[in-house]
C-alpha cells in the first residue's frame, strides 16, 4: 500500500521551501532554470550557479515573477526536480498545501493547480493557503480572536502588507519591491559613483556583506566590473556608504508606501496595531537593523520575525499537523477552476 504524503509548498520569486510531512523537515532550493532553446540544462541551485556567468546562448531565469507564476512549464520542472531529490518515490494523491498570493483570478489559481497536476506531477489533491494567513500563524497571531494585526513580508521581488481582523484578511496592498531591486539599486549606484557596470549577483553580495541601515561602519569591498567608458574590466574598491545609498533608497520608499498604508487603515485597528507591533517577514528582512529603521520613519513598533523567508512554510507545516487550523486551507477542484 502507498503511504498518502503530504507537502507545504512555497512558491517563491527567489527560492521554492517545500516541507514534507513524512521527513518532518523543510527544504530549501533556488527558483531557477537555466535553458539553451528548449533544452533545459540546469534545474534549482546548479541553475543559479550559472547566472550571470553564462553565455549568450544559455538563458537563466526564474519562472516565477513579483511573487506569481509566469511560466508554468518552467515552474513545474523546478518544482519536480526538487520533489524527487526529497522523495524518490513521489506516489500519487500526494495532498500538497500551497501558500498563494491573495486575489488571485481564476487563471492564476489553474497554474497552481496545474503545476502539480500536469506532465510531471500528477492525481494531486491541492490546498490554498492566502500567504498573509501561513505568515500570521507561523509567527503566533492569534487569527479568531483579533482586533487587527498587521503582516508586512518583504520578498525577493515584491512587498506585501496585509491587515487580519477576526479571521479575515480586511485590506491588503503589493507594491513591486523586494531584495532584487535592492541589488539593482546597488549596480545603479556603483555606475554613477564608479562609472562601473557590475552584476546583480556582486550587488547581491555587496548587500550581504556591506548592508546595513543604521549604525554603518567605515568599510570597503574590492570588486571587479566592466568600465562604462571604455568597456574594459576593471577592479575598485567600493565603499559601503555607495551600497548603502542604494538600498536606502528601496527601503524608503517601501517605508512611505507602508505609512500611506496605515493612515488608510482605520483608526481602532491602527491604534491596536500600534498597541501591538508590525508582524515583519521576509526573506530581505535579513538586512540588519531594517525593523528600527521602518519604526522611526513610520511610528509603528515592528516584531521581527527570524524565520524570514521560511515563515509561510513553517505556517503550512503548523497546518498540516494541526487538524484545527485546516480550515485555513481551501481544498481545490479542478471544475471549480
Amino acid at each position: 500500500m502507498l503511504l498518502k504524503k503530504t507537502y507545504g509548498i512555497d512558491l517563491g520569486s527567489s527560492t521554492i521551501k517545500v516541507y514534507s510531512y513524512l521527513r518532518n523537515k523543510s527544504y530549501l532550493e533556488k527558483n531557477m532554470i537555466a535553458s539553451k532553446g528548449r533544452r533545459i540544462i540546469a534545474v534549482g541551485n546548479e541553475a543559479y550557479d550559472m547566472f550571470e556567468k553564462a553565455p549568450a546562448n544559455i538563458v537563466v531565469n526564474s519562472p516565477m515573477a513579483f511573487g506569481m507564476i509566469a511560466n508554468l512549464e518552467l515552474q513545474e520542472i523546478a518544482l519536480y526536480s526538487m520533489m524527487k531529490k526529497i522523495d524518490k518515490f513521489l506516489g500519487i494523491g500526494s495532498e500538497m498545501y500551497f501558500s498563494v498570493p491573495l486575489d488571485m483570478t481564476a487563471v492564476e489559481k489553474r497554474a497552481y493547480y496545474h503545476v502539480v497536476n500536469g506532465h510531471w506531477l500528477r492525481n494531486n489533491h491541492v490546498y490554498m493557503v492566502e500567504s498573509p494567513v501561513a505568515d500570521a500563524l507561523a509567527m503566533g497571531v492569534n487569527l479568531e480572536d483579533n482586533p487587527g494585526s498587521m503582516i508586512v513580508n518583504i520578498g525577493a521581488q515584491s512587498t506585501q502588507f496585509s491587515i487580519i481582523t477576526d479571521g479575515k484578511i480586511i485590506i491588503s496592498r503589493k507594491i513591486p519591491i523586494g531584495g532584487r531591486q535592492m541589488n539593482e539599486a546597488i549596480c545603479g549606484e556603483i555606475r554613477k559613483r564608479y562609472n562601473l557596470q557590475i552584476g546583480t549577483r556582486t550587488g547581491k553580495r555587496l548587500k550581504l556583506a556591506m548592508g546595513r541601515l543604521s549604525d554603518q561602519r567605515k568599510d570597503a569591498r574590492k570588486v571587479v566590473g566592466i568600465d562604462s567608458i571604455s568597456g574594459l574590466p576593471r577592479e575598485e574598491i567600493i565603499s559601503g556608504y555607495v551600497v548603502n545609498a542604494g538600498i536606502m533608497n528601496c527601503v524608503n520608499e517601501i517605508a512611505a508606501e507602508m505609512k500611506t498604508f496605515l493612515e488608510r487603515t482605520p483608526p481602532q485597528i491602527a491604534y491596536h496595531i500600534s498597541r501591538e507591533g508590525i508582524y515583519l517577514t521576509g526573506g530581505s528582512t535579513r538586512l540588519p537593523y531594517i525593523d528600527s529603521y521602518l519604526a522611526s520613519y513610520t511610528g509603528f513598533s515592528f516584531k521581527l520575525s527570524e524565520l524570514y523567508e521560511t515563515s509561510a512554510v513553517c505556517g503550512l507545516e503548523k497546518i498540516i499537523k494541526n487538524k484545527e487550523l485546516e480550515k485555513w486551507a481551501q481544498p481545490v477542484k479542478q471544475r471549480k477552476l
